[in-house]
């Protein structure tokens, strides 16, 4: 099993002006987990919600890029009918070289449609603005030389994609999905797949289970580290930490619980989405993701604690290493 992050820094507003304190914070917490050997980071990055979110998730990615030497960095997600899908196919190309091969492009549709109208953008169009726009990309990095398109949106004559990205034939592609059919998809097109924070430990090894199946029906390769499962995490270490943390969650819940395909708000209680618990319950509720074949978790901590991150790299990742690792300590 492979531990990885997911979320973004948040600036606040103080007198006004807006900080760069949530920015900083969330560099030296991307930046120890590097350190500790975690995999991946997986950054969101939403618009016009006044709550300080990362808007440009390549510009932070990049200066990641320069701060940082092992993890792999990643968008969740880059919702592309916003985008003019050859300059996303040269930065993400630039981010890649400048990282040394180390993007993941975690691309959407797009599902708030505040974001759409902020944009101008029709919600319905998103979906046929988003198969244009891969088709542009992936045509724009795997072309010899120039190439045209024209399409119902874009039209190119006689373009090339600079420069071309380090991985070859292009960094992994990563979509967000969570619906049979988009799982589906997301198998038989070549995406890997990331899966949200809310669903269930149940939920989860049906996904992959699916997400498997219709690799191997479409005669796709499969192996674990194609499949990302988001974790909320929320460690304690004594009993009266308990109810805090169950608040706590409840309070998430009750922000992002109507985002979710299944609704949790009234489900704290079983809610077994979370990594909740004592470092001991911890690992237990990993070893039943990892028996459904969930091995590659990314944890979503809000606040961005460099502690928690220790602690969990301290007291939880240790259970998890190879035999040969632990024999050779």
């Amino acid at each position: 099993m492979q531990f990885g992050l997911f979320g973004g820094a948040r600036t606040r507003r103080s007198v006004g002006l807006e900080d760069s304190q949530g920015y900083e914070s969330f560099v030296d917490y991307v930046i120890e987990a590097d350190r500790l050997g975690f995999k991946q980071l997986f950054m969101v990055e939403h618009h016009f919600t006044g709550q300080g979110q990362v808007s440009s998730s390549m510009t932070v990615l990049a200066y990641l890029a320069a701060r940082t030497r092992n993890i792999r960095l990643g968008t969740a997600v880059v919702v592309l009918p916003w985008h003019n899908p050859v300059l996303v196919a040269e930065q993400v190309a630039t981010l890649d070289l400048l990282s040394g091969g180390r993007v993941d492009l975690g691309v959407g549709r797009g599902y708030r449609k505040a974001e759409f109208d902020g944009f101008c953008m029709p919600m319905e169009e998103a979906g046929e603005r988003f198969d244009e726009a891969m088709e542009v990309i992936r045509k724009g990095w795997t072309s010899e030389g120039r190439f045209s398109h024209h399409g119902k949106r874009w039209h190119y004559d006689n373009i090339v994609v600079e420069p071309a990205p380090l991985q070859q034939p292009h960094p992994p592609l990563w979509l967000a999905a969570g619906s049979p059919d988009s799982i589906r998809r997301a198998a038989r097109e070549g995406y890997n797949l990331l899966l949200d924070q809310l669903a269930q430990t149940d939920q989860i090894v049906r996904r992959i289970a699916l997400f498997r199946e219709e690799c191997e029906r479409s005669g796709r390769a499969y192996h674990s580290g194609m499949v990302a499962t988001a974790r909320a995490l929320q460690m304690i270490h004594s009993e009266s930490e308990r109810a805090e943390a169950h608040a706590t969650r409840q309070r998430v819940l009750s922000v992002i619980g109507d985002l979710a395909r299944d609704k949790l708000a009234d489900r704290v209680e079983d809610d077994t989405a979370p990594l909740l618990g004592t470092p001991e319950e911890v690992i237990a509720r990993l070893r039943e993701l990892e028996a459904g074949g969930a091995t590659n978790i990314l944890l979503v901590d809000p606040n961005a604690s460099v502690r928690n991150l220790q602690a969990f790299a301290r007291e939880v990742m240790p259970s998890f290493q190879p035999a040969q690792v632990e024999a050779a300590e």
